[in-house]
């Protein structure tokens, strides 16, 4: 052992036995033979803690590989992939059982009342619904509201279920059921219901194969 390595510090020392580098100014000591292009290789050693992960990584796996294949009736991912969709499951119908009235759809009507007609065009406003069609629902980006042409619906609650749900995928309506409450999506579904028939400044083309009123 050399007078420095005498001298080096206790984590210094562990470092240098993780590492196994080799001091500055021996490369001489282990070049190889090789030459390439005038380039020479360092016959450096791989360094042990690379090859003590490398060994944990196979240990792991061997016994990744008993469990799955000895141990397959004790563990599962399948069985555990099922038994958390169960649960899952359970939990909803639990939810729905304690709270009937958010998912019954007996009790959305049309809102005619104008405390709720004036609350859902708020709504409207304030959720920039005008945005995609227009303050007075005309259509821009988003359908006309104010005919008879629908591509989901025009009931009632074909327009709480677009609002809770969201539109067409790919086509920028959003869900809003987190958003705003159950009571509201039916104040702005009946204001938009209130607008049908209207005159907009601007009508966009009807779009839609559902018409409603029915014809």
């Amino acid at each position: 052992m050399s007078k420095s390595s005498e001298n080096l510090s206790g984590w210094k020392k562990f470092m240098k036995s993780m590492t196994k580098a080799h001091e500055l100014g021996t490369e001489e000591d282990i070049l190889l033979d090789h030459d390439y292009d005038g380039i020479r290789e360092l016959d450096n050693v791989l360094p042990p803690w690379w090859l003590y992960g490398f060994y944990i990584t196979i240990a792991i796996s061997v016994f990744y590989i008993f469990q799955v294949f000895y141990n397959s009736e004790e563990y599962s991912q399948e069985k555990e992939y099922k038994a958390e969709v169960a649960q899952g499951k359970a939990e909803v119908d639990a939810y729905k059982a304690a709270n009937p009235q958010l998912f019954d759809d007996s009790n959305i009507v049309v809102l005619t009342d104008a405390e709720s007609i004036a609350k859902g065009k708020e709504l409207f406003t304030s959720k920039t619904c005008f945005a995609c069609h227009l303050a007075d629902l005309g259509g821009s980006i988003g359908p006309n509201l104010t005919d008879n042409k629908w591509i989901l619906g025009g009931d009632v609650k074909s327009i709480f279920n677009t609002l809770t749900n969201g539109g067409r995928p790919g086509k920028g309506m959003i869900a809003w059921e987190s958003t705003i409450t159950r009571e509201e999506r039916i104040q702005l579904a009946s204001y938009i219901i209130s607008m049908q028939g209207s005159t907009p400044a601007n009508p966009k083309a009807p779009e839609g194969d559902i018409t409603w009123p029915e014809e």
